[in-house]
């Protein structure tokens, strides 16, 4: 691609998402992905639901809080992000004078895009003396109207280290908010947010697969519906999922969470079986749209050349990072 031709797809960026180029189809991808990687002193950060090639050549895989601390502690020049917007938002704020590059800016979530900014400012107004709690997976302009963040993985604590005397408010997943009022007791206003994978598994479906495998043990993601997780017999964050698939003497598994996680678990327990629940019709809906928009053409011409870049204003930057490293600071002290 020569400059013109450099320029005219950069200048397509915001309508396309990423950067239009013909990618020569007889290199090898993953040869040229460590090659960059090694001489821009780059990085790959990817989530759990990205497709299994890009999990296969990321330097780390892991869910929104380890995510958030590698990208806090790495002395890499360049930050690749395989996932979502706002994880490579997250890394921005954490990163200010690094470059943060997003395979496809079109790479969105349902569960950030249920609760606008501005709406949630007028919300907020409403409750002053709350403390607001936001779930990571909000944009980052979200976040600069937050006390303190945190991910499914920490939730519970960060919960927890808010003293009792103080009103919360929880956003944006009602689903996890309300599984965070049972486990913690404590009394919280909700935002009417949700994930559109979390939310389309069929529980008719997998009652039929609990009883066509009466041996497996039903696990959950939080963010699923409350109903489902009153059938689920493990809850936990993708990590924790991963971690008790591995621990457990069970070797069958239903998971409700997105199916990209399976690569992980299958790969830490090559001898166990697992089977991801299934959604309400015959879509592929327990895959979230916006993770598989990353694939290894996208990612190699992102690293080649470091576009589409994360940019953010500056008061964003300073205001959102506030909530994220009050949320590092208690997952330090509990150990997570």
């Amino acid at each position: 691609m020569n400059e013109v031709e450099l320029f005219k797809a950069a200048q397509n960026l915001d309508k396309v998402g990423y950067l239009e180029t013909d990618v020569d189809p007889t290199i090898n991808l993953e040869e040229e992905i460590n090659k960059l990687k090694k001489e821009k002193n780059a990085i790959i950060l990817a989530h759990y639901y990205v497709d299994s090639e890009i999990q296969d050549i990321a330097d780390y895989v892991g869910d929104s809080l380890g995510l958030s601390q590698m990208a806090e502690s790495t002395d890499a020049d360049l930050i690749v992000f395989a996932g979502v917007h706002f994880m490579a938002e997250t890394a921005k704020m954490l990163n200010p004078q690094k470059k943060v590059i997003l395979p496809d800016l079109k790479a969105g979530c349902s569960l950030a895009d249920s609760c606008p900014a501005p709406l949630f400012r007028k919300f907020k107004e409403k409750h002053p003396d709350h403390v607001v709690v936001s779930y990571i997976n909000c944009t980052a302009e979200l976040k600069t109207l937050t006390d303190i963040c945190c991910t499914s993985t920490n939730a519970v604590k960060i919960i927890e280290s808010i003293p009792e005397d103080k009103k919360i408010i929880f956003a944006p997943d009602k689903n996890l908010g309300a599984y965070l009022v049972k486990k913690t007791g404590r009394d919280m206003i909700l935002w009417n947010g949700a994930c559109m994978v979390h939310e389309i598994f069929s529980a008719e479906k997998i009652t039929k697969l609990m009883i066509r495998h009466p041996e497996a043990k039903f696990i959950a993601h939080p963010e699923c519906e409350p109903h489902l997780l009153e059938k689920a017999e493990y809850i936990a964050s993708t990590s924790g999922l991963i971690k008790f698939t591995q621990e457990s003497e069970a070797d069958t598994f239903i998971v409700a969470t997105e199916a990209g996680i399976l690569h992980e678990m299958q790969k830490r327990s090559p001898n166990k079986t697992f089977i991801p629940a299934p959604p309400e019709n015959q879509c592929a809906c327990n895959e979230c749209p916006h993770m598989k928009r990353n694939n290894m053409e996208k990612l190699y011409t992102a690293m080649k050349y470091e576009l589409p870049e994360v940019i953010l204003p500056n008061w964003i930057i300073e205001d959102g990072r506030k909530c994220i490293d009050r949320m590092l600071d208690v997952s330090a002290k509990a150990g997570l």
